[in-house]
């Protein structure tokens, strides 16, 4: 297939809206399901769908705060977090969590999602959620309007039910991911595809 039109769509047009062009194209996203802890030891659930794998060793996690959201002011004060998965059956729960909360108010208190503490980080993790990811913060870069978190991993649990053969299976993870509008990504479809590691491998497919 070939596309002979396209529409073009300059950023520094003031018509543009380049945030609901790149969340509507930059998909699926991932969502980090954030628990932090305030200074003062409120709870504070919140997903962020700008959210991914930034290095491998050290393991290191990294997810986006557009603006400054009571997420970021805590990893700052506590310099610790903890990434929930934001599994399938928890859509409403992690939809639900984005409302604008008062600062001194927690999201898991007003919304009865039940905690649990984790295994060496102070935040706890959201109990029905099968994979939990306990981070330090590593270190925080500004662009612009966002702040990039980087969080290095202590631990990671997973569900003994997610797993097969000591490995967590996507199908049994069920993540949510996050496209344009008010749009979700529910039980995406799995292929499995070699990776080719030379030239050669990808000749010999032919």
């Amino acid at each position: 297939m070939s596309f002979e039109q396209r529409t073009v769509f300059r950023t520094d047009d003031e018509s543009v809206n380049a945030y609901k062009l790149m969340t509507a194209v930059v998909v699926p996203r991932p969502i980090a399901w954030v628990t932090t802890l305030s200074a003062e030891g409120t709870v504070n659930l919140a997903p962020h769908s700008f959210y991914t794998v930034a290095c491998a060793n050290p393991p290191i996690v990294q997810f986006s705060s557009v603006g400054k959201k009571d997420t970021l002011r805590n990893v700052r004060a506590t310099g610790e977090f903890v990434v929930n998965l934001s599994y399938g059956p928890l859509i409403e729960a992690v939809n639900n969590t984005s409302a604008a909360f008062d600062q001194d108010e927690s999201e898991p208190a007003q919304l009865g999602i039940t905690m649990e503490p984790s295994e060496v980080v102070r935040p706890p993790r959201v109990r029905d959620s099968p994979v939990s990811i306990e981070c330090a913060l590593h270190s925080t870069n500004e662009l612009g309007d966002s702040t990039v978190v980087l969080g290095l991993v202590q631990v990671i649990t997973v569900a003994e039910e997610m797993l097969v053969d000591g490995h967590p299976e996507y199908d049994r993870l069920d993540p949510l991911t996050r496209l344009g509008k008010d749009e979700w990504g529910v039980g995406a479809r799995v292929r499995s595809i070699r990776r080719p590691r030379r030239p050669e491998d990808i000749r010999g497919r032919e």
